[in-house]
C-alpha cells in the first residue's frame, strides 16, 4: 500500500470550539485576582467596577477562588482580600528562583554597604516587579511591597534592564507599552531615554532622580541569566537628597558589583 500523504496544517484539535468560554472564565478570575493583589483589599463593588466584570459574576468568581483559599473575605470589614493559597503559589515561583535566594545573601549586604534600601526586581513585560528588598535603618527610606510594579523606562532597575538589552528589543519592547509620564523628570521621549540608557550602559549602572516619585531617586544595575542576558536588576533607593552626585558614584560601584555577584550565585554569566 502506498504510503499516505500527510495532512499539511495545524492537525485538527481534540477541543471543541465552545471550551474556549472555559478559558475566558480563568482569564477574567485571574484578572479579579490580580486587581485584588494591587489593591490589597477591596469590597465586591469597588473590585467588580475596577475589573469591569458584573457584580453578580465578580461574586461568583470570588467564591469560587475562597473554597480554594485564593482570597479570604473579612465579614467585619465586609472587604475581601488576598488568601494564603495565592501566597503559597508565589512562593513556589521563589524557590525554584535562584535570582531571588542569591538576593536573600547579597541584599542585606547592600543595605549595609549604601545605608540605603535595596532591592531584587524581575522583569514582567514591559514593566518589573519587586520581589525582593531590606530596608534601610534611616527613619525616612524607600519601600516597595512585595509583588509592587513599576514601568521599565521609570524605575532604576527597569533601565538597567532596557540598557542592558539590544537597543532593538528594547524600543520593541517600549512600543507596546509607552512612556508615560509620572514626574517632571519622567524620560517620557525615546530620544531622552535613550540617551539615558547608552549612558547607563557606558558606566555600568543606571541612575534614576524623581523618575517614578518625586523626592525618590535610585541607581540599579542588571543581572544576567546563564545565557548572559538581563533578567532581573538590583537597585538602592531612597529620598533624593542623599543621592548627590559624590553618593550616587559610590552606589553605582556597589549596585554594579551586588549585580554580578547575584549573576555569579545564580548561575548566571556576565555577557561578554
Amino acid at each position: 500500500m502506498a504510503d499516505q500523504k500527510r495532512a499539511r496544517g495545524r492537525p485538527k484539535s481534540q477541543f471543541r470550539e465552545s471550551s474556549a468560554s472555559t478559558l475566558n472564565s480563568l482569564d477574567r478570575a485571574l484578572g479579579l485576582l490580580t486587581t485584588l493583589a494591587q489593591a490589597e483589599r477591596a469590597t465586591l463593588t469597588d473590585l467588580a467596577l475596577s475589573a469591569g466584570v458584573p457584580t453578580a459574576t465578580t461574586h461568583r468568581i470570588l467564591t469560587t477562588l475562597q473554597k480554594r483559599g485564593f482570597v479570604s473575605f473579612d465579614e467585619d470589614r465586609q472587604d475581601w482580600m488576598i488568601g494564603l493559597e495565592a501566597y503559597r503559589t508565589g512562593v513556589s515561583y521563589l524557590a525554584r528562583n535562584g535570582i531571588v535566594e542569591a538576593g536573600q545573601v547579597i541584599l542585606p549586604q547592600l543595605m549595609r554597604e549604601t545605608a540605603e534600601t535595596a532591592n531584587l526586581a524581575v522583569p514582567d513585560g514591559a514593566e518589573v516587579v519587586f520581589v525582593g528588598q531590606v530596608e534601610t535603618k534611616n527613619p525616612v527610606r524607600a519601600f516597595f511591597p512585595p509583588g509592587a510594579r513599576t514601568p521599565m523606562h521609570a524605575s532604576g532597575t527597569g533601565k538597567a534592564i532596557l540598557a542592558a538589552m539590544a537597543e532593538d528589543q528594547a524600543q520593541k519592547l517600549l512600543q507596546g507599552a509607552g512612556l508615560q509620564r509620572f514626574t517632571d523628570n519622567t524620560l517620557s521621549t525615546p530620544a531622552a531615554l535613550f540617551e539615558d540608557l547608552a549612558l547607563t550602559r557606558a558606566r555600568g549602572f543606571s541612575f534614576d532622580r524623581e523618575e517614578r516619585f518625586e523626592g525618590m531617586s535610585c541607581v540599579g544595575a542588571a543581572i544576567y541569566d546563564e545565557n548572559g542576558l538581563p533578567c532581573a536588576g538590583v537597585s538602592v533607593s531612597g529620598p533624593d537628597a542623599r543621592f548627590d552626585a559624590g553618593s550616587v558614584a559610590g552606589f553605582g560601584t556597589a549596585v554594579a558589583r551586588a549585580a554580578r555577584e547575584i549573576t555569579r550565585i545564580s548561575g548566571g554569566r556576565m555577557p561578554g
